[in-house]
């Protein structure tokens, strides 16, 4: 409860600052409304589907929730809320867990095709891990991960219906369900439908024609890539407040009103998205850039700006390779060894709050459970304090036992971000002494399948690799980065015990059975080291004099959750 507290004390102190330059704005007249608002990110929008690999890890999150919109949103809170206008999803009595999808009548994207149960069916079978082929069973889709969607048996489907009902596996009654098919999730199936050059994916999806499957797996994969430029929007129709009208380099990714939306209208006309390498500095001067939505410890404008730091869901980690120089555990446990984390934290971890428990309030020392989980102190306790300030000796001691002599560790993130540039400065020096030399690959170029390919050996991101936003009041997420096959898990880590543990988790309901196996799990973990918690990712929120209704999410959604709320007066 009191980590809670902390959060929603920074997102008051947000919501007021912004409420407080509303009303005054409001006594102006209406044309002194600004039509066109700017918003930074701090990652790159490299697709316009947030749930392969690269784009969960990606801004996709951030510039899409009302562009995207699904059954549910992530809230300021952290927690999924239902979105009435797309529909609703109620539970169906029964033995099994089933859901009833009834998708609004008016529902349409902006090209003019009705949303229908065809957009279930594809966001279930591209999440669900099931499509796969070759000699490794390698699945088709190239989906970050499968939590919840692989749980679910079918999807029942009349192609073009408006409804749909969706059944899970006996014993696998997902906890977390109204998290899925929720805004970012859910992609038109009718564009897919037609580069596959099909009449639409249900027939092919439930016959299992992999041939049909894969070119419409090919197109998912690959198909929804933005390049500045270069974008095609026939491939990019919207079912929210806005839609994708252009993306350049010079322009910036632009949504405009969806005049085809059945909802309530934006507040403002038209929004434009500025992903990382803008020049925040010089956009704000010319007076291009309003909201900024920014990791903390990078630099943000200060006058005409109000600005809030709080921390977020996402956790700021590193993330190993399980392969070439990290292969042993030793290696990776070294590495956490002689990392400062106490130091760190203290450093990096809390810049303009300072809170006293729960979320934000110190290291993080627990991988299954959230901070702010009423089992958070016991599971943590597992770590017995371990890792907190280097151990060089010991550091060294288990490099000699895995007879490595010497090791290099290439940290890899996105660039430029003065705060990640310092954490691996500083950790480069701690670990000098054990004969651990740390590199800096930070890249703008960077993107999470650098450790998979042999790239880094080493992520420094948020939850599940993420360069910016990122968590939510959900652990599965996190949980499916530490699944064997699962996408987001780049390192490649693979314990048939963990898999177990966290699959039993997401349906687990009894506290002293999530208690065992989350102790559990954590003693597996920090022998293993797949991972090494730092502490909760900070973030900062800056607004200009005159925004209105600007309100702090510390999840992925980031601020962008209620971008058709915004506007500004000046």
């Amino acid at each position: 409860m009191h980590a809670r507290i902390g959060v929603v004390r920074t997102t008051t102190a947000a919501v007021a600052a912004v409420v407080t330059a509303s009303v005054v704005a409001g006594c102006s007249a209406a044309e002194d409304q600004v039509p066109s608002i700017g918003y930074a990110l701090d990652n790159v929008v490299s697709t316009y589907n947030a749930n392969t690999v690269d784009g969960a890890a990606s801004g996709a999150r951030q510039a899409f929730p009302r562009v995207q919109t699904g059954f549910s949103y992530l809230g300021p809170e952290g927690e999924a809320l239902a979105d009435n206008d797309i529909g609703s999803a109620a539970v169906v009595p029964g033995d099994v867990l089933t859901v009833r999808y009834v998708i609004a009548p008016q529902a349409v994207y902006s090209d003019g095709v009705p949303m229908t149960c065809d957009d279930l069916v594809l966001t279930w079978a591209a999440n669900s891990g099931r499509f796969v082929a070759g000699e490794n069973d390698l699945p088709l889709f190239d989906a970050a991960s499968t939590a919840g969607y692989k749980d679910i048996d079918q999807v029942a489907c009349s192609a073009g219906a408006k409804e749909a009902t969706v059944t899970f596996r006996a014993g696998r009654s997902y906890s977390d369900w109204r998290n899925l098919f929720g805004a970012t999730d859910i992609l038109p199936a009718h564009v897919a439908a037609r580069v596959a050059g099909v009449p639409d994916v249900v027939a092919p999806i439930a016959s299992d024609d992999l041939d049909v499957v894969g070119r419409i797996a090919e197109f998912w994969n690959t198909g929804w890539n933005l390049t500045p430029g270069s974008v095609d929007t026939s491939l990019l129709p919207s079912n929210g407040p806005y839609r994708v009208d252009s993306y350049t380099a010079d322009g910036g990714l632009v949504l405009v009103a969806n005049d085809k939306w059945w909802g309530i209208a934006p507040s403002t006309d038209r929004i434009v998205v500025w992903p990382k390498g803008t020049d925040i500095q010089s956009r704000a001067g010319d007076g291009e850039l309003e909201v900024i939505d920014h990791g903390a410890g990078n630099d943000v404008p200060a006058d005409g700006f109000a600005r809030t730091d709080y921390p977020s869901t996402g956790i700021e980690q590193l993330t190993f390779a399980t392969s070439g120089a990290l292969a042993p555990s030793a290696a990776r446990r070294a590495i956490a060894l002689c990392t400062p984390r106490q130091s760190l934290f203290d450093s990096y971890g809390h810049p303009g709050f300072d809170e006293t428990t729960g979320v934000g309030s110190g290291v993080v020392d627990s991988r299954l459970v959230r901070v702010d989980d009423l089992l958070y102190a016991p599971v943590a306790a597992t770590a017995a304090n371990r890792f907190r300030q280097p151990d060089i000796a010991t550091a060294m001691a288990e490099l000699a036992g895995a007879g490595i002599d010497g090791l290099t560790v290439r940290i890899g993130y996105l660039a430029p971000d003065s705060r990640r540039a310092q954490i691996v400065a500083d950790i480069a020096a701690a670990c000098a002494p054990a004969g651990i030399t740390v590199q800096d690959a930070g890249s703008p170029q960077f993107s999470p399948t650098a450790l998979r390919t042999g790239e880094v050996d080493a992520i420094l991101g948020s939850t599940a690799s993420a360069s910016g936003a990122a968590g939510s009041v959900s652990d599965a997420t996190a949980h499916d980065s530490l699944h064997s096959g699962a996408g987001s898990n780049v390192g490649g880590y693979a314990n048939g015990r963990i898999d177990a543990i966290v699959d039993q988790l997401s349906v687990e309901t009894s506290d002293a059975s999530r208690l065992a196996l989350s102790t559990e799990g954590e003693n597996i973990l920090w022998n293993d080291m797949p991972s090494l918690p730092l502490f909760s990712a900070p973030r900062t929120a800056a607004v200009a004099d005159g925004m209105g209704n600007v309100v702090v999410d510390p999840t992925a959604a980031g601020i962008g959750w209620n971008m058709d709320r915004w506007i500004l007066h000046r």
